[in-house]
């Protein structure tokens, strides 16, 4: 994970609770869980509009070259 050992991680969580404390760990993690699943959600609609944008595009000069032919 980011090239990061065991023990550089263990070394990370305790300053994080040093600095926010126990009891704000799970209100982090919350917040950032809800940030993580709202940011799928939007890539995920915007992968969905590129996609239609696609197929529309396609079906518009399908039927403009089938009208000129």
């Amino acid at each position: 994970m980011f090239g990061l050992g065991g023990q550089e991680l263990v070394l990370i969580l305790l300053i994080i609770l040093l600095l926010f404390g126990a009891k704000k760990l799970p209100e982090l993690a919350r917040g950032l869980g809800k940030g993580v699943k709202e940011f799928k959600k939007a890539q995920h609609e915007i992968e969905e509009e590129f996609g239609k944008g696609g197929d529309e595009t396609a079906k518009k000069e399908k039927s403009t070259s089938s009208t000129q032919a």
